[in-house]
């Protein structure tokens, strides 16, 4: 019986241990390890799949750490963990109290550099060596990126950098044409047509000042250690083309690149994934605006739908199917995205703009300098909004309230259910005079027949969803859910109001005037930063009118919640309904 490799290595210094000739049997295993595990643990599968030989080929040439790797994304890390200290933990990947899904520097000295979110490796390798050259150090810095995420902005600012620059910096391109989604642009393009050998025009990275070389085969071990040795002792900034099949080592993987990004539990030996229970058939949020915009855009022929590469995690990819010529991907450019809708929103089109909560942060400029300033009524779908999951803290839309709160001519809504997401973009295409950011949950809601006949929405409009004596709960968005069951359960229910106020922008203060006027306590709640949130705008409000009643703040504190199903990080921060249930009859019963 041949002997397992992987059970003896714990360290990159016990892979260097090995002869060149055993690594592909390491790779084998390797990819079993994986995929053993995320069948059952879920995670992201079909990246770390992809990357298997370039892992080890990375790590059995270069010293790491102490010479420098950092990973883009770091969706295709998995491999890597297993290989730094990791293999016998990997198994609490993305759970409570377990290891991160991304590289985190305070986890091993092997993760040089913290991600999450796309097309930052090139800068911060960079920003490595350029030290190292200031303090006299001699070692490798190795930025590895993927074909989607080199297309992004940032990229292309490191790359212009690295190139007028003698450090030592090695960029990978693992390039297989795919992200989340598959990869767009002119950029895509070009590289296809290196793949294929009948690129006619002067090599972009060479254009750049940089040493090309490739495209070579990522899943051939030999190839890549020796022309990783060969770039060793190359001076200056280097570019190395990797081609590679993501997925690689499960059939249904490489078939299906795109729901084996992540695919959830399914079965390790046939890779068949398991079908989700009966009682998960209320539609997610994300489907509820990808029907929901199709609808519109059928009559309202100036509907335009833009996301920046997530047309599958947006459900854009419904109006791409049925409408192509009013839906566009632009790739990993939010920054892009923000101000391409802006220019068309100047033309008299009706665009909604559908990015993640946590990727508009990377827009931030573009939303005041190109869109409110400007007062254009872009229709911002913030998908993902609150508290994400097991994706962590690089992925959680929780700034969102506080950090559009700020800006002039913004509106802001919450919608605490599909109906409202629905009625909501109705309302938004009839014409509103400012822009708005419309932010919505991670997964399903609970209405099953969502798809009722529209309803216009009265901009700054909150409503009572149930009548108390003495405490009222005010809410924003679909943490709605939580206070209604926690009110179910609460000993003193029949004293706890509860509000939706739906708006955080503009409030509805005709509505919070009576609310001051009728109750004794005040609690606010929200799956969002304390800090500058939805609670701090009520707080303002009663500083402003003089109301002197107790009002407390719950939400996120002033720290990086970490990852963990979404529930229980609620109960990290006792925003679920258990704890919001004994608190609102402690303090009901307290001011009787």
């Amino acid at each position: 019986m041949q002997k397992r490799l992987l059970d003896h290595i714990n360290l990159p210094s016990d892979l260097r241990q090995l002869n060149s000739n055993e690594l592909p049997q390491l790779a084998k295993e390797l990819r079993e390890f994986i995929i053993t595990i995320v069948a059952t643990k879920e995670g992201h599968l079909g990246a770390s799949l992809g990357v298997v030989e370039l892992t080890l080929a990375l790590h059995y040439v270069f010293n790491t750490p102490e010479d420098l790797l950092v990973w883009d994304v770091g969706h295709q890390a998995y491999g890597h963990k297993i290989l730094t200290g990791r293999k016998n933990n990997f198994h609490t990947n993305r759970q409570l109290d377990g290891i991160s899904g991304f590289p985190k520097r305070v986890e091993s000295e092997y993760d040089t550099f913290g991600v999450g979110h796309s097309s930052t490796s090139i800068s911060a390798a960079l920003g490595m060596a350029i030290a190292s050259q200031l303090k006299g150090d001699d070692k490798h810095h190795i930025a590895v990126i993927g074909d989607a995420s080199i297309a992004s902005g940032m990229a292309f600012e490191g790359l212009n950098h690295a190139g007028v620059t003698n450090a030592n910096l090695l960029v990978i391109l693992n390039d297989n044409a795919i992200g989340i989604d598959p990869s767009v642009g002119a950029l895509k393009q070009y590289l296809t047509n290196v793949k294929k050998g009948n690129e006619k025009q002067d090599n972009i990275f060479e254009a750049l000042n940089f040493d090309y070389s490739g495209p070579i085969d990522g899943h051939d071990l030999s190839a890549l250690i020796s022309e990783l040795e060969r770039l060793k002792s190359v001076k200056g900034p280097k570019f190395l083309h990797v081609i590679t099949t993501k997925g690689k080592g499960l059939k249904q993987a490489e078939t299906d690149q795109v729901k084996y990004h992540a695919p959830g539990k399914f079965n390790a030996e046939t890779g068949e994934v398991y079908a989700k229970s009966t009682s998960e058939q209320a539609p997610k949020f994300q489907d509820v605006f990808g029907h929901t915009i199709v609808e519109l855009a059928k009559s309202n022929t100036k509907i335009v739908g833009i996301t920046p590469a997530m047309p599958t995690g947006s459900s854009l990819k419904y109006m791409m199917e049925q409408i192509p010529e009013r839906a566009f991907d632009v790739g990993i450019a939010e920054q892009h995205a923000v101000t391409l809708a802006a220019g068309m929103v100047t033309q008299g089109l009706t665009v909604f703009c559908n990015i993640y909560s946590t990727f508009l942060q990377r827009a931030y400029d573009q939303v005041i300098h190109d869109v409110a300033l400007q007062n254009l009524p872009v229709i911002f779908c913030l998908d993902r909004a609150g508290l994400v999951g097991e994706d962590g803290a690089t992925h959680h839309g929780v700034y969102d309230l506080a950090y559009l709160r700020c800006v002039p001519n913004m509106i802001i809504f919450a919608p605490r259910n599909e109906i409202e997401l629905r009625n909501m973009m109705y309302t938004a295409q009839l014409g509103l005079k400012h822009p708005i950011a419309i932010r919505y949950p991670r997964g399903r809601g609970r209405i099953i027949d969502w798809r009722m006949p529209f309803s216009e929405i009265e901009i700054g409009k909150g409503i009572q969803l149930k009548k108390g004596t003495s405490l009222a709960v005010l809410s924003i968005g679909s943490i709605a859910v939580n206070v209604e069951d926690a009110i179910s359960m609460c000993e003193a229910a029949d004293m706890v109001s509860h509000y939706d106020m739906r708006f955080v922008k503009p409030l509805d203060e005709t509505l919070l005037h009576t609310i001051f006027q009728d109750y004794n306590y005040i609690i606010t709640i929200e799956d969002g930063v304390l800090i500058g949130g939805f609670g701090s705008a009520i707080l303002e409000f009663a500083s402003k009118n003089n109301y002197t009643i107790p009002i407390k703040t719950l939400g996120l504190p002033d720290t990086f919640v970490e990852h963990a199903s979404v529930k229980q990080q609620h109960q990290s921060i006792k925003i679920d309904a258990e704890n919001l249930s004994m608190l609102f009859s402690s303090i009901a019963l307290l001011r009787l």
